[in-house]
């Protein structure tokens, strides 16, 4: 349902000293050809193929050393603030916690407005007031909202233009995710599977804010995929859709990572496969018809999801040029699927596993429950979660934030849902980091595989696609969630929970550079060019922060 933007609660403040050039109009054209223009970061992910990649060159090893700081935007709401900026033609545009949408100078920092959406009072999520960023059409922004609703803002000065309710937050469904624009639609799936909801993917008319197309992530009685739910166990079955997917103009495909089902970490209240839940699924893009699936994880008792970004690369495959698409999976399995029919290709774990002895011949896991109480490798927050990964074509690797450690599941009695309530079904007990084992140094390059009991660490993997084998392994003390960057020149930039924000180098590890910013890391850097010199940017705990070489 949709309705025009009259006096809902939202507030639009100007700060221009001077005035302001508004970028230019952005097209759908230049959105598919974003990566011939790396002066600007035109998606969440940068491009349509998610690689997070950029072919700016000025930034190098030799020269990376002397970075400094140029600016920093000091937030105004606490919390780590997990929105990946987009840059248009010299304007930064961000959210901030919960949902405001500023306009900067990318040069300076400088804000010139801002737009504070109030969200109602009886929204509800499970993890915090996050919101991931914004998608561009033209001379609009769009942005969703923690009490479910989409909203269309003038890029020029910040005025609402639309506000499209999206679902109803009484009944716990969000929007955290940053939308997605294709050709003349804006998509957006909706967060809330730890409360019972039905998830679903949806487009809208960029202009009117008009639904044309909805993908139910959870299929009805007779639909394709609903004989793997039993009685009504569907339609609170969750299946969530809270991270931003990607797409092939060639195919006119759009894939899309799905959460967990519900009631979570009790697989006996929901027997069968519990599709789309922890699948990726590729819709037509026009009309949000399903053309493929893949699920990770049937079943799932670990709350590993398959909210990941999915990587689209075009590359040589055991002797033929394919398209694939790149995962690496919260269960702690690297998957390569062939994006164009969803074929299986290969499947290898990136971090310990012991849920699942190995993958079939489809990639269906092989599993291999473990005793109650007794730890389960990857642990709840998974091998890795929802921070963006990276793929380089100068050196063909995947990179990865992974997290390894361990939890112990229990389940309850069935749990009947109720309205608002917490839809669990069971729990977990979280492992905390304990000191390093001895010879093993913190924020090192670590041995390949080296997998410690003992011990719960980050680390930033570098993978071989070809083979899903490490190349390389960064060390960190604490979680890795921060979505990686890597650069023309063989650079890897990335931060963490620590604070740290680091330069490798992509085709060893070796550390090259790092600053202490203090917050934590959780979104995902970029980088973007202007007046000929090269910007990096990412946000430490509330703080946005612009680095380049020294003058």
């Amino acid at each position: 349902m949709m309705r025009r933007y009259l006096s809902a609660p939202a507030l639009c403040i100007s700060l221009l000293g001077a005035p302001y050039a508004a970028a230019q109009h952005v097209t759908p054209e230049r959105i598919v050809r974003a990566a011939e223009e790396p002066e600007n970061w035109l998606t969440y992910s940068g491009a349509y193929s998610s690689q997070r990649h950029t072919s700016l060159r000025e930034i190098t090893r030799g020269n990376v050393r002397n970075l400094e700081q140029k600016w920093v935007l000091q937030g105004q709401v606490l919390g780590a603030w997990q929105s990946s900026p987009l840059v248009v033609d010299g304007i930064m545009y961000l959210t901030q916690r919960p949902n405001d949408v500023l306009a900067l100078d990318a040069r300076t920092g400088r804000v010139f407005w801002q737009y504070r959406y109030n969200n109602s009072a009886d929204q509800r999520v499970c993890c915090g007031a996050n919101n991931r960023g914004l998608a561009i059409h033209g001379d609009t922004l769009f942005m969703g909202t923690l009490d479910a609703h989409l909203i269309a803002i003038d890029a020029r000065n910040g005025q609402p233009l639309w506000n499209t309710t999206v679902a109803d937050s009484k009944l716990a469904y969000s929007v955290t995710m940053a939308p997605l624009v294709i050709k003349d639609l804006v998509l957006v799936g909706t967060g809330g599977g730890e409360y019972g909801i039905r998830g679903f993917i949806a487009a809208y008319d960029v202009r009117t804010g008009n639904e044309v197309w909805r993908f139910n992530t959870i299929p009805k009685p007779g639909e394709p995929g609903s004989e793997t739910w039993q009685g009504d166990d569907w339609e609170h079955g969750g299946a969530s859709v809270w991270i931003t997917g990607s797409y092939d103009p060639a195919l006119n495909l759009t894939y899309w990572g799905v959460g967990n089902p519900g009631p979570d970490w009790n697989p006996d209240q929901r027997p069968g496969d519990n599709l789309y839940s922890d699948s990726v699924v590729a819709l037509d893009a026009d009309t949000g018809e399903r053309k493929w699936h893949f699920q990770f994880t049937p079943n799932d008792a670990y709350d590993y999801d398959a909210v990941q970004v999915p990587v689209l690369v075009d590359m040589q495959w055991q002797g033929r040029p394919r398209k694939l698409m790149l995962w690496a999976n919260r269960n702690g399995f690297f998957y390569v699927l062939d994006r164009a029919t969803g074929e299986f290709l290969q499947g290898t774990p990136f971090v310990k596993v012991n849920w699942a002895s190995g993958l079939d011949a489809n990639g269906r896991p092989i599993q291999t429950p473990q005793p109650p109480g007794a730890p389960t490798w990857p642990g709840n927050q998974g091998g890795t979660n929802w921070y963006s990964p990276s793929f380089s074509p100068r050196t063909g690797l995947f990179y990865l934030s992974a997290w390894v450690d361990y939890a112990s599941y229990f389940r309850r009695e069935p749990q009947e849902f109720e309205l608002g309530r917490n839809y669990a079904g069971g729990g977990h007990r979280v492992v905390t980091p304990v000191p390093d084992s001895p010879g093993v140094a913190i924020g090192r390059r670590t041995p390949i595989n080296n997998w410690t009991d003992a011990v719960a660490h980050g680390e930033v993997i570098a993978l071989d696609p070809r083979t899903g084998q490490q190349r390389w392994s960064f060390r960190q003390y604490d979680v890795t969630d921060s979505g990686i960057m890597t650069t023309a020149t063989d650079l890897l930039f990335t931060g963490g929970r620590e604070g740290y924000f680091h330069a490798l180098d992509a085709r060893t590890g070796e550390l090259l550079w790092k600053a202490s910013l203090g917050g934590q890391i959780v979104n995902g850097p970029i980088s973007f060019l202007i007046d000929g010199k090269q910007y990096i940017a990412t946000i430490s705990g509330n703080n946005l922060v612009a680095f380049a070489l020294r003058d």
